[in-house]
């Protein structure tokens, strides 16, 4: 199976090829995937080397020419660095463009806090009209990303990760998938996190919403599956907490009550593996089902 990158790669390489609007802007990381695209579309791949604001800058120029610039590099280099440019270069001249990350929370361990990311989706939260994409699988990226690339003028977030499921879901864009339902609560997996709280949660009589789109939230499914039950565990790769008011304006009309889990602000100083990271948050299998099970007794 190819991983999310580079199932962007060939995706948006090929949608350089049936859609003149599209332009990819690099800052020297994922550049050999492009490396076909370049040839093919030499002024739409533009890799501005390590240079993470001027990313940003120039995908924010190419937008107001009235192309759909597609950005990609780590998401610690993609959002968290040059954030005073995806709020002004974008936001305030109301352009819309499509940024894709990589490295996420700890994907890469052995790149250090310097290259995890856990803040970037609540960061990306403080500004107005993001959509954000959370995949969990490559399948479910390409998918994702079609839509990331189709979307007019909107501004699209969409992570990428190493870590992912072992299987592609039935996703809607903008839409909670139900996993499965039960009457004792509602659990909220959010993309590669899916295959970890099925696990966890075998044999409690919960709802499992699976959630590929975090933004726009989801409300309507929801409140939908929450029943009369009230409890809703949050199961995020990112900051733990992250969607908790989204939880709570859904569920504004009953009462309810709601465990925010994925990663704590602590650092963990050991570079580790994704499993280790994953193990040492709390966000594994055995820890998750613990955790749970507490809160919704």
């Amino acid at each position: 199976m190819d991983t999310m990158r580079e199932r962007f790669a060939t995706t948006v390489s090929r949608l350089l090829d049936d859609d003149p609007r599209l332009a990819v802007v690099l800052a020297e990381i994922g550049k050999d995937g492009f490396t076909d695209a370049a040839r093919a579309h030499p002024d739409r791949v533009i890799n501005v080397g390590i240079r993470e604001q001027l990313l940003v800058g120039v995908g924010g120029g190419l937008a107001l020419t009235g192309l759909r610039p597609i950005l990609h590099t780590f998401a610690s280099f993609l959002v968290e660095r040059p954030f005073e440019q995806v709020k002004l270069d974008f936001g305030h001249q109301g352009v819309g463009g499509v940024l894709v990350s990589a490295a996420g929370s700890y994907d890469w361990p052995a790149g250090g806090y310097t290259h995890m990311a856990p803040g970037d989706v609540a960061l990306l939260d403080t500004l107005d009209g993001w959509t954000v994409h959370v995949p969990g699988h490559p399948d479910e990226a390409e998918t994702l990303l079609r839509d990331a690339a189709a979307a007019g003028d909107d501004s699209v977030y969409v992570r990428l990760s190493a870590h992912s499921n072992p299987a592609p879901r039935d996703i809607a864009p903008g839409r909670f998938l139900t996993v499965r339902e039960g009457r004792g609560g509602v659990v909220i997996a959010v993309g590669p996190m899916l295959d970890s709280v099925l696990t966890a949660v075998e044999g409690l009589d919960v709802t499992v919403l699976y959630a590929t789109t975090v933004r726009p939230f989801d409300a309507r499914t929801l409140h939908a599956g929450a029943g009369t039950a009230g409890d809703v565990v949050l199961v995020e790769p990112y900051l733990a907490g992250t969607s908790t008011a989204a939880v709570n304006d859904a569920l504004a009309d009953r009462p309810h009550r709601v465990l925010g889990l994925g990663v704590p602000r602590r650092e963990l100083r050991r570079y580790g593996t994704i499993d280790e990271h994953l193990a040492g948050q709390g966000l594994d299998p055995a820890s998750l089902r613990e955790r749970i099970s507490g809160f919704l007794r």
